[in-house]
């Protein structure tokens, strides 16, 4: 049976729309509700890195306590559409007019950071991004657990810690800890053990675990266990402690597709490619990660590999495809409702951009 985005997916097809974004946004609802549930008393922000798209921010403004931003342009974009909603701000290089945003949370990377903010006078309410030294063994990335330039070593948590006494405008409510992506439930339990231990050796009881819950482009099906990782967190936490959490990709991935059509079919020294109208300059996940983005299977045939229309062997979607495809056929890559436009080199080529799309608006 054909599913819901795959007939919007034709008619954008027959339209002449395509490329195109398609959201599913009553999808995205009843994903957000069930983490929601799943965590219980532990706070959820969404980091609006990962798709900033108004109508996925609606849906999950629904479920979330607040969302987690990482430039003044994200902030401003995020402000103008929820007045109300608790935001906080991190990200490694901030200006002098993002350190003395009026948010919520202000998550501080440095002792230099924290200097440029005393001087500038203002109040703020922040958390210490810390950068501890521990395994971390299986994250696709790796912001901590040694040198990066992300967050602070004890030494630098130290220095901060120093520095904001004896002074009431900057508040100092807790840590910040996103050591890394990529994660299942027991790795990021196991991280979050060891951040609780530290924080409270600090007497700090606001602790933000950050992200990076694993997902599996090779393995779509193979979803993070949010029940076990709100079940961890409970046992973790002690009373008193406030304990959040801000995935990303992990929220919105699952909800978005990217439908193209077959421009050309054509073998070259014995391989068969399809070029596809778009590319990576539309949807940048696979090159940038290194992988397959998931095809919606189709006609079974021989193996296929899906490339765009720009000029650079980069412009690879997905290898070896068991899919039979000829000129004017719909292709869906799943997985497509994080990092994709929002990272993307929109202008590449001047291709015209891609239509967005929306199930349940």
């Amino acid at each position: 049976m054909t599913d819901a985005m795959t007939r919007r997916a034709h008619e954008l097809a027959a339209a002449g729309r395509l490329p195109a974004f398609v959201y599913d946004l009553p999808a995205l609802d009843a994903h957000a509700a069930a983490v929601r549930a799943a965590l219980g008393d532990v706070e959820l922000h969404y980091a609006v890195k990962a798709n900033p798209d108004p109508e996925l921010l609606r849906v999950l403004a629904r479920h979330v306590d607040g969302f987690e931003v990482s430039s003044g342009g994200e902030l401003a974009h995020v402000r103008a559409l929820f007045p109300g909603m608790p935001i906080a701000l991190g990200g490694p290089g901030k200006t002098d007019a993002e350190l003395t945003s009026d948010v919520y949370r202000l998550h501080v990377e440095s002792p230099g950071e924290l200097e440029r903010l005393l001087a500038s006078g203002c109040d703020a309410d922040i958390l210490l991004r810390v950068n501890l030294d521990i395994p971390i063994r299986g994250a696709s990335l790796a912001m901590g657990g040694g040198a990066t330039p992300f967050g602070m070593d004890p030494a630098g948590v130290a220095e901060c810690v120093a520095r904001l006494a004896g002074q009431d405008r900057v508040r100092l409510r807790g840590v910040h800890a996103h050591l890394a992506s990529g994660l299942h439930a027991q790795q990021l339990l196991d991280l979050a053990a060891a951040v609780l231990e530290y924080a409270r050796g600090l007497g700090l009881s606001e602790i933000n675990l950050g992200g990076g819950m694993a997902v599996s482009y090779a393995e779509p099906d193979a979803l993070f266990d949010w029940a076990a990782y709100g079940e961890g967190l409970a046992e973790l936490r002690r009373e008193g402690e406030v304990l959040r959490v801000e995935p990303g990709r992990s929220l919105t991935v699952y909800c978005g597709r990217y439908a193209t059509q077959v421009i050309d079919v054509k073998r070259v020294h014995g391989r068969l490619f399809a070029i596809v109208a778009g590319g990576t300059h539309h949807i940048r996940t696979p090159a940038t990660k290194g992988h397959d983005q998931p095809v919606v299977p189709g006609e079974a045939g021989e193996l296929i590999t899906i490339v765009g229309q720009l000029c650079t062997p980069k412009d690879q979607l997905s290898a070896d495809v068991p899919i039979a495809l000829k000129p004017g056929d719909v292709v869906e890559l799943a997985m497509a409702g994080a990092y994709a436009w929002n990272i993307s080199h929109h202008d590449f080529l001047m291709h015209r951009h891609p239509v967005f799309s929306y199930l349940g608006k």
